[in-house]
């Protein structure tokens, strides 16, 4: 039988015969008849009908006492009243109490029902999709289950994410490339009042300066060459959401003003266009500079920041974590599994003490690079030490994050040349400015010691 269970409550037992017949030619129907107010009401308590078809005139009772009923125990159950009375009164009457729709008794009844019945279903199918899709959403946006970590930094983080979506205070969130400031984003406005709204993202450094502006608000028809049709900007699409701006720092003075306006008013216009547009959107920033000191170096404004600056929220760098760039590895190799079709695998000791040493200057999202990479290069259910990869981009800037002494400093320095100049002793002593002796005593000295940690 089908998934969508319709109770038919009709005194012409003919007459119900006949409707459950035709509703049950659809396979998605399934169809339970009762011939009195009191049977179906014992069964109401029970089952658990997606839709009812209410006969108004029933030996025992009146529509209107039934359908008071069905909206005390459900107040979303679709009821649909089939009545031989045209009386227009009673059944405007009885649409003001809940009824989803009037059908009298003719001819053609039974087929407008169920067609009624199929759109019924349609809406119905599509309120639960939505409802499971708004849960998996409140789910996977979860504080803890879109951003991982235990460690204190991270606490205090999603701490004040909590504190951020009990109102709609402008949200500014500053962190190294890399991490998760989008994603902290989504997770504060997908546990808002606003989560049924649009989430809208522009990454405002992606843009180019020429058309930073239209992609903001918008254009209409003409405004420019090849402007050909209106389009709409992103504050329009996500009025009554959220707008995120990120890298807000790499703003233009110009459109500095034009923001702050626009945050001033309430209002903005599209270009090429005179007519204001209301807006109401909450704005979270996000930036990896630090706009106090862009604003003492006049590369942004004063009054717009205090105007962004809202809640601030630091996302700690991943150096700074502790333990969760164990917790966060053993999360990636899991999801990398799962993406694959692959075998979950351990992350052994050797591995674990190479990550929890390295410092990391891409962050979350270079861990998440190493662990995909190493989960590949591995040849069993183990991540080994030598699976673990790190290519940092610039090795003298990842090298000063690390602490060390003077001499293990001189070791890494002339690593990084001699690797840099393949090898070749007499052009890295030219570079440094020190005897080819020196680099020798060096690399011998290192061979004395224990290894140094990179």
């Amino acid at each position: 039988m089908g998934n969508f269970k319709i109770y038919v409550i009709e005194d012409d037992k003919i007459l119900a015969r006949r409707m459950s017949y035709e509703l049950e030619l659809n396979p998605d129907f399934e169809v339970e008849v009762f011939y009195d107010g009191e049977s179906f009401l014992k069964q109401l308590n029970i089952g658990s009908p997606d839709a009812i078809s209410l006969d108004y005139l029933l030996p025992d009772m009146t529509g209107s006492e039934i359908l008071h009923k069905i909206k005390e125990f459900n107040a979303n159950i679709p009821v649909l009243i089939v009545s031989g009375q045209k009386d227009v009164l009673t059944a405007i009457t009885l649409l003001k109490e809940g009824a989803y729709d009037y059908l009298v008794k003719t001819d053609d009844m039974i087929k407008k029902l169920r067609n009624l019945m199929s759109n019924i279903r349609e809406k119905v199918m599509l309120e639960r999709k939505v409802d499971v899709l708004e849960k998996e959403v409140g789910k996977k946006y979860r504080f803890n289950n879109l951003i991982k970590g235990k460690s204190l930094p991270i606490l205090e983080v999603f701490a004040l994410m909590e504190k951020a979506v009990r109102s709609n205070i402008t949200i500014s969130i500053a962190g190294e490339t890399g991490t998760g400031k989008e994603l902290v984003a989504k997770s504060i406005h997908y546990n808002s009042s606003r989560k049924k709204q649009a989430f809208i993202a522009i990454n405002v450094s992606a843009i180019p300066k020429d058309l930073i502006e239209s992609e903001l608000f918008g254009y209409d028809k003409g405004a420019f060459t090849g402007a050909n049709q209106n389009k709409s900007g992103k504050f329009e699409e996500a009025h009554k959401g959220t707008l995120f701006l990120d890298e807000i720092g790499d703003m233009e003075i110009h459109m500095q003003t034009k923001l702050l306006r626009v945050l001033q008013d309430g209002e903005y216009s599209r270009l090429g266009s005179n007519k204001p547009q209301k807006v109401d959107c909450r704005i979270i920033i996000a930036t990896h500079r630090n706009l106090a000191q862009e604003v003492k170096k006049g590369h942004f404004r004063e009054d717009l920041y205090y105007r962004l600056l809202g809640l601030p929220i630091f996302l700690p760098p991943l150096r700074n974590r502790g333990t969760d760039v164990t917790l966060l590895a053993q999360h990636f190799i899991k999801h990398f599994a799962t993406e694959n079709d692959l075998p979950v695998k351990e992350l052994s000791i050797g591995a674990n003490q190479k990550l929890n040493e390295y410092h990391f200057p891409g962050n979350v999202r270079e861990l998440q690079a190493i662990i995909e990479l190493a989960m590949v290069l591995s040849n069993n259910n183990s991540i080994e030490a030598e699976d673990i990869n790190f290519n940092s981009v610039d090795g003298m800037h990842d090298l000063f994050l690390k602490e060390l002494s003077l001499k293990e400093y001189d070791l890494q320095i002339v690593k990084i040349f001699l690797e840099k100049y393949h090898n070749d002793i007499p052009t890295v002593a030219d570079r440094l400015d020190i005897g080819k002796s020196t680099i020798y005593r060096i690399l011998a000295e290192e061979k004395k010691t224990p290894k140094v940690k990179d």
